[in-house]
């Protein structure tokens, strides 16, 4: 091509031996030059061509597409674009380079629905600023928005993990923005012509009642796995039946348990699980029954089928513990001491940090250190029982004597402050100032259904307790032929 190109060179004349300067030298090389033109010409190969033959060439070789060797030779990666017609010519690659990086959106409107959402999730220390900024959105939009009124007060209360949608326009501009203020709302912010409108639309929940039972094999939790229940539900059954049931230390291969549940659904969509409204649990043999159920104005609580709280008064244990390291004795050989001392309480081994809790509803008597006890939380529950908390490592905060706390809350955590070999709780239980063994004491029932409320607690729980008649028959068929873990689901 060098050679084809010689009339944009810069040539000196060759000097003569006359000393006159000839007009050109190697006149025969423009001869040569002129006539390759002209049959170009006649063939109708113009330079443009010359290159797209050059291309297409290239690409019957290596089996490259044309439309990837432009794209690489204007960005380098591997974007794909629309081959050129074979018709048109096709551009060298600097003037495809110029040609693609002034290309322009097309005139006409992508429609709404069409359009692109852009998510963005809220962060910790996040706020609307700032989401807006990662939407690309401007201040003044912003501005606009938190205008609106009432429905986009909501906005201002963000928590971590939630999300803001929105549309934009082509031009960059807000169109809508789309925020789930609970699970059955969700705020719509919409572009009006020059300004903005909301509406707030509600997603009604739908409730689904199932049922499963399974029979354990094993340990609770896999058993509740292989019957379908949750992580969550399986804790929520075993705290309706931690007052009678210590699910450490009592739980038996063959024991069974049946669950009647809501799943919570929204737009046909499963969202998450929904309140037990019955439950059943069979251990050593001996059935405990559970039904929820609503006091007109008051909050719902479990009761046997008879109308009587499955809460007591107390926790049966405070910790959630690995092992029983020392149970209540008169006559122990202390293992400091190393002399015989009664031990009027409960040793629970578990790691040193492990929460705590008050097992019943009380006042704080003491906190601080006390002998041997190391450190101590004591707590009377009315007049006739307390209960006391020694070994540990730290107190929950804002706790002193006379503080009032309820039943589950959190005191302290497990140390081995004082006379203590190693990481436990000793857990003391006292009636009318006399020390009880805490895993064999009878605990008081909380206050039952009032009368005038057990009629419609019948009516209520009549078709829930049938359910658990029906499971309890198939988990005994299913026990005496050798199954080890059945779930049935039905949702109605």
């Amino acid at each position: 091509m060098d050679r084809l190109c010689i009339k944009n060179r810069d040539f000196k004349p060759a000097a003569r031996g006359n000393g006159k300067k000839p007009l050109y030298a190697n006149h025969h090389l423009l001869t040569a030059a002129g006539a390759l033109i002209g049959i170009g010409v006649i063939v109708g190969l113009t330079p443009y061509e010359a290159g797209a033959s050059r291309s297409e060439h290239s690409v019957a070789q290596t089996g490259i597409p044309a439309e990837t060797i432009a794209t690489d030779a204007i960005s380098g990666e591997a974007a794909r674009l629309t081959t050129v017609p074979l018709e048109l010519p096709v551009q060298p690659a600097n003037i495809v380079t110029n040609v693609v990086g002034e290309m322009q959106p097309p005139t006409a409107a992508t429609p709404v629905h069409e359009r692109e959402w852009k998510t963005a999730q809220v962060r910790s220390g996040d706020n609307l600023s700032l989401i807006f900024e990662r939407l690309g959105l401007s201040a003044q939009e912003l501005h606009n928005i938190l205008e609106l009124g009432d429905d986009t007060r909501s906005l201002k209360r963000l928590y971590p993990g939630e999300e803001i949608r929105v549309q934009r326009g082509e031009d960059g501009t807000l169109l809508a923005l789309n925020y789930d203020m609970d699970e059955s709302h969700t705020l719509w912010v919409e572009q009006n012509g020059n300004d903005f409108s909301t509406r707030v639309v509600e997603h009604p929940l739908e409730r689904r009642v199932t049922q499963t039972s399974g029979i354990i094999n094993d340990s609770l939790f896999l058993a509740s796995q292989r019957a379908g229940l949750s992580d969550n539900l399986t804790m929520e059954v075993a705290g309706i039946f931690g007052w009678d049931v210590d699910f450490s230390l009592d739980i038996r291969q063959g024991d069974r348990f049946a669950v009647v549940y809501e799943e919570i659904y929204k737009d046909g969509d499963r969202l998450r699980d929904g309140a037990i409204l019955a439950a059943e649990f069979v251990n050593r043999g001996k059935v405990y029954r559970a039904v929820r159920y609503s006091e007109p104005g008051g909050s719902a609580q479990y009761y046997s089928p008879d109308g009587k709280s499955l809460r007591k008064a107390f926790l049966r244990s405070p910790v959630a513990f690995t092992r029983v390291s020392s149970g209540f004795s008169l006559g122990r050989m202390h293992p400091v001491l190393n002399r015989l001392r009664a031990h009027k309480g409960v040793d629970y081994a578990a790691p040193t940090g492990t929460p705590v809790k008050s097992t019943g509803d009380g006042k704080i008597a003491f906190k601080g250190v006390k002998g041997g006890y190391g450190n101590v939380v004591i707590v009377q529950h009315g007049s006739r029982y307390g209960t006391l908390y020694g070994h540990l490592s730290g107190f929950a905060r804002g706790l002193r004597a006379g503080s009032r706390v309820s039943q589950g809350q959190v005191i302290g955590y497990v140390g081995k402050t004082g006379l203590a070999t190693g990481p436990h709780l000793h857990y003391e239980f006292h009636v009318d100032g006399v020390h009880r063994n805490p895993l064999t004491v009878t605990l008081p029932d909380a206050a039952p259904l009032p009368p005038q409320q057990m009629a419609a607690f019948k009516h209520e729980s009549q078709s829930i307790l049938a359910r658990l008649d029906a499971l309890d028959r198939t988990q005994v068929a299913a026990q005496s032929g050798g199954s080890s873990a059945i779930a049935l689901n039905a949702a109605e």
